[in-house]
């Protein structure tokens, strides 16, 4: 992680200029060093790929975590990395969403997924929390599931190994370099996003583009 600048204070509320969208961008994980380079801080991993992929302002310790803002296109983003532990993910996402007077449908949270093989990203608004304290904790917190879920494959643990160790445990070599692909890839996909086309993402994920289509230079994820 980059270090971040000394904090500003952006304006409150959601209101953008004409034709833009305003979006909430949430990547989960757990706060520390110790935690940094787990599986289960990929969502982290993820956002911090968009605001470097993107070049969005860092604005500093907010809503309890790491936060920024910016524009993608006709998006005004925000993005938020907080810093609770997964548990209470949710009280940082709520504080943000009630700044900037957002509904749950402007969220888009990054997260882990055990259901997944590594390298694999789903894409879903709503639904439950399959197990991950992180979602439920932001569902119980706004009240609604009704947020976008980027569901970021990390794989099961083998034979013998509990699910909770699993996920805080670091990548393996090859998961990295399987992980920076699938992460290199997401921005462009963020555009879909944005604009609320989620098959339209994933089919950007299955089909990258040349690297003349690229939207700006990209950046090599620090996983």
């Amino acid at each position: 992680m980059r270090p971040f600048p000394p904090p500003s204070m952006p304006g409150s509320g959601a209101e953008s200029r004409a034709g833009e969208t305003a979006k909430l961008l949430v990547g989960l994980g757990n706060p520390g060093e110790k935690y940094r380079d787990t599986r289960h801080n990929l969502g982290w991993h993820a956002v911090q790929q968009m605001v470097d992929y993107y070049r969005l302002r860092s604005v500093g310790r907010r809503f309890e975590g790491h936060f920024g803002d910016g524009s993608i296109e006709s998006s005004r983003v925000w993005w938020l990395l907080p810093e609770t532990y997964m548990n209470l993910a949710g009280q940082s996402v709520g504080a943000a969403v009630r700044f900037f007077k957002l509904t749950p449908g402007q969220v888009i949270v990054f997260h882990d997924d055990l259901d997944l093989e590594p390298g694999r990203v789903r894409l879903k608004r709503g639904g439950g929390h399959g197990g991950h304290n992180g979602l439920k904790s932001i569902q119980q917190v706004l009240g609604s599931a009704d947020f976008v879920r980027v569901r970021l494959g990390i794989g099961r643990p083998p034979p013998g190994m509990e699910p909770a160790h699993y996920v805080l445990a670091p990548f393996s070599s090859s998961e990295r370099t399987t992980l920076a692909s699938t992460l290199d890839r997401l921005p462009r996909a963020l555009l879909f996003i944005l604009q609320e086309d989620l098959a339209g993402a994933m089919n950007s994920l299955c089909n990258p583009p040349t690297a003349s289509a690229s939207p700006s230079p990209s950046i090599t994820p620090t996983i």
